[in-house]
């Protein structure tokens, strides 16, 4: 087993990382912390430094290689060290350093995207990282963070992403109007989620509107998506509660919605459901 190269947290290093925990440093260096091999592992190529200890780095041989063929500065460290750059309560030995990954909204609306979710007022970490993650498994083409919204690069919405960040284009600080103006103009109908909305998602989807090309508006959990932001909107979608449940956390809402679209778009005509009479 290697001897550890870094064995101090008070290392001007290990500093260097923990000061990556505020969203100002963060935000002056453009980089963040990824935690944990599986993270580690999908950003790979982003990484510019891997901070691991020898159990970790005898038991991930294939991220040690990944990290150093990308490019990246791999560190052996104590497990004191590895935890003196950890957020979480049980660090699992890997800590990497990225370089932020998000894109401008011009990037976006240039690849002629069929899916786009948009984080309007979303403020929860655990709640965006989520919805990213069921964007990318719906097979969306890029996200949209808006500038009321919380930062990317919060180590609980890093965490919640289970690795989807590094998977699909996401923009950031992107103000609501000129998010869904870009949109609309790239030729994008773009819906807004909201328990009281006018229009029913079964209907939506039944009635094959949901085969056009879609971007959905998700607002905050707490208080929905402002006034203002709803009549961006070209529709307000509900999502149907058919049992007793008062209403659909944020996230569990996003993946029904963007499901429904990702139906939608890949039947081959269009997705009409309806039930016949």
């Amino acid at each position: 087993m290697a001897t550890p190269e870094l064995t101090s947290p008070r290392s001007p290093r290990v500093t260097a990382a923990r000061r990556l925990a505020k969203r100002g440093f963060r935000g002056k260096e453009r980089r963040f912390l990824v935690e944990g091999p599986q993270a580690v592992r999908e950003a790979t190529a982003h990484l510019a430094e891997v901070y691991v200890t020898p159990e970790a780095a005898e038991r991930h041989p294939d991220l040690v290689a990944a990290a150093r063929a990308g490019g990246a500065r791999v560190v052996t460290a104590t497990p004191e060290v590895v935890a003196a750059m950890s957020d979480t309560v049980t660090p699992q030995g890997v800590v990497g350093v990225c370089r932020f990954v998000d894109v401008g909204l011009a990037d976006v609306l240039a690849a002629r995207p069929r899916l786009v979710a948009v984080l309007a007022h979303v403020r929860d970490p655990g709640n965006a990282g989520t919805v990213l993650r069921c964007a990318d498994a719906a097979g969306a083409d890029a996200v949209v963070l808006t500038d009321a919204s919380v930062d990317l690069y919060n180590a609980k919405c890093v965490r919640a992403s289970a690795g989807s960040l590094f998977h699909l284009p996401v923009a950031v600080g992107v103000p609501a109007g000129q998010a869904v103006s870009g949109l609309r103009a790239a030729g994008l109908r773009v819906l807004a989620a909201d328990g009281a909305g006018e229009r029913d998602l079964d209907a939506e989807l039944d009635g094959g509107a949901l085969g056009a090309p879609t971007a959905w508006v998700f607002g905050n959990e707490a208080w929905g998506l402002p006034e203002e932001t709803r009549r961006l909107a070209d529709a307000v979608v509900r999502v149907p509660i058919h049992g007793r449940a008062e209403s659909l956390n944020l996230a569990t809402a996003a993946a029904v919605c963007l499901y429904a679209s990702a139906r939608a778009q890949r039947a081959p005509a269009g997705c009409r459901c309806v039930t016949p009479a």
